[in-house]
């Protein structure tokens, strides 16, 4: 009797990344800017443009095209706006926007205990290279390295459009 090994037959797991930022502004003024799904080329500084169908329903999807080159296309399957969240993931692959095969985020805004709101961008996602040894520019730390760089700047372009600062 032959047995598969287990170490043999296991592929990627999935990489978490949770990125927050607390912004000078309630709820409801920053869901005004950044709560619409096609919307996102208005605050994040990486993104150029946004074409987008299906307004903010589940299953609308949109392209964000990138300045430095490359787009992804996305699907909504979340929108919650009385509770100032949505979720939505990768359709499409584009290891040349970022190297990522798939991913599921989500989007929320809350108010923070301080005062001002905190926002929160979080969801799981996969490395670019999904085979048992992926080059380093696929590898799980190419994927969360790029992913939380781009929810990080997304969360600053945010605050900087609210804040005016």
């Amino acid at each position: 009797m032959i047995l598969a090994s287990p170490t043999l037959a296991h592929g990627p797991t999935p990489i978490k990344v949770d990125e927050s930022i607390v912004i000078a502004a309630d709820p409801a003024t920053i869901w005004r800017i950044a709560g619409k799904f096609d919307g996102l080329a208005n605050w994040h500084p990486d993104i150029e443009s946004v074409v987008a169908k299906g307004g903010d329903a589940p299953g609308a999807e949109r392209e964000i095209v990138f300045r430095k080159g490359g787009a992804l296309k996305e699907g909504l399957d979340e929108y919650d706006a009385a509770a100032f969240k949505y979720s939505y993931r990768m359709s499409d692959p584009n290891l040349d926007a970022l190297p990522i095969s798939s991913y599921s985020v989500t989007f929320t805004i809350k108010p923070a205990a301080g005062g001002g709101s905190q926002v929160d961008w979080y969801g799981r996602l996969y490395r670019g290279d999904t085979s048992n040894e992926p080059p380093e520019n696929l590898n799980d730390n190419a994927a969360r390295a790029a992913m939380s760089e781009f929810l990080r700047a997304g969360l600053k372009g945010l605050k900087k459009k609210v804040e005016g600062k």
